[in-house]
């Protein structure tokens, strides 16, 4: 049968994640996979994962295991709203910080129309951006003047993505004189602001900087996740915004999954009420500067001069330069061949340029294998330099 006739125009504009195709093709416990933006399972509450549902099935019964609220339930939405300051009016539930930009970039972008991000930004957004068929347009900066960007274009955007807090996959953060630049642009020319935090919990160094939605709550669209903080299996995050905006996304999630996961959202909602989250994060916040601090380390033990990287404050990734004449994705088999993934930088691109950087995850990989890892990919750089 021939199926190409059938296929909808946008299936055309799906992009294939590059991540998730080494995930189907490697082994990722038989290499030094610096590849994904994998947590440490060592970051997992078990335990009280496992306290969690007894608790929650005796205390809500069949209720936990039945249909919910499209917005979420309550008892996650107060939990959310207590800790982050924010009226339960202003929160949904999403399944997952994924879906958040996906519902996000549906109520707002028809086909044509611009949406801005910074360049390199994160993967998964590019691809919901593309599936839509928008006109994606890399900012320079978040000034009029620096924007880089023309003033009919900025007319024209719906909405600015940006990731504030140790980008991915940069790692990098905003300043709060970039976030007041930012709101400035976004009143003046009327797009919307989607703010993606799900690092924001997972500084490791530095002061904290005040979200954008802190900053312009009539503008922004906030996103979180459990998945850094609890476990990704759960696939909750959440959206803070304007009433008006959650209603769109309320009523588009109902053709999407009909509500999360009710179990999962009141695990959740006692985990986050009862203190076992800030327990959590104090752990795995600690295991996560080790990491992050022993890559750098190894990095500036190992690698070939001419090479530079980014000293993130939080976050899961380090973004590394490499010489003008190396080719990162033309050096991914090479790589895994000698027993090393990384993600090559251009993925997160909107024009598929710098094709001489690449992503390095610091969380999933075993410290005790890193130094091997970071070993074996400066031996593969140092190859092509």
């Amino acid at each position: 049968m021939n199926y190409e006739r059938l296929f909808s125009k946008d299936t055309g504009n799906f992009m294939r994640s590059p991540v998730r195709d080494i995930f189907k093709k490697v082994d990722l416990s038989a290499i030094c996979s610096f590849a994904g933006g994998y947590p440490d399972a060592a970051t997992f509450p078990l335990d009280d994962i496992k306290e969690l549902c007894a608790l929650v099935l005796d205390r809500y019964g069949a209720k936990a295991v039945q249909y919910g609220a499209t917005q979420g339930v309550t008892e996650l939405r107060e939990a959310i709203a207590e800790r982050y300051g924010v009226p339960l009016a202003n929160i949904q539930i999403t399944t997952s910080s994924q879906q958040g930009i996906d519902v996000c970039t549906r109520i707002l972008a028809d086909p044509g129309d611009v949406i801005l991000t910074t360049s390199p930004t994160y993967l998964g957004a590019l691809q919901s951006f593309k599936s839509y068929r928008a006109e994606i347009v890399p900012l320079a900066g978040f000034s009029e003047e620096s924007a880089g960007v023309p003033a009919e274009t900025l007319a024209r955007a719906k909405f600015c993505y940006v990731i504030p807090d140790f980008q991915n996959p940069g790692g990098t953060t905003m300043s709060l004189e970039e976030r007041r630049l930012l709101c400035a642009l976004s009143e003046k020319y009327g797009f919307v602001i989607v703010e993606d935090a799900p690092y924001r919990e997972l500084r490791y160094s530095g002061e904290p900087v005040p979200t954008i939605w802190s900053l312009a709550p009539d503008r922004t669209l906030h996103l979180g996740t459990f998945s850094k903080i609890f476990a990704p299996g759960f696939r909750l995050g959440w959206i803070f915004g304007p009433e008006e905006l959650l209603d769109k996304i309320y009523v588009c999630k109902q053709s999407l999954d009909l509500c999360p996961p009710v179990l999962d959202q009141y695990m959740a909602a006692e985990f986050m009420s009862s203190g076992r989250l800030d327990a959590n994060l104090r752990k795995s916040i600690e295991l996560y500067r080790g990491k992050r601090d022993l890559m750098l380390s190894l990095l500036e033990r190992y690698m070939p001069e001419g090479v530079s990287w980014t000293h993130p404050e939080g976050g899961l990734f380090l973004f590394l330069t490499l010489p003008p004449q190396v080719d990162t994705v033309a050096l991914y088999d090479r790589a895994l061949g000698a027993g090393v993934a990384y993600v090559a930088g251009s993925f997160f691109y909107p024009d598929g340029s710098h094709r001489n950087t690449m992503r390095l995850n610091f969380s999933f990989l075993d410290r005790s294998r890193m130094e091997e890892g970071i070993k074996l990919l400066a031996d593969v750089v140092a190859s092509a330099v």
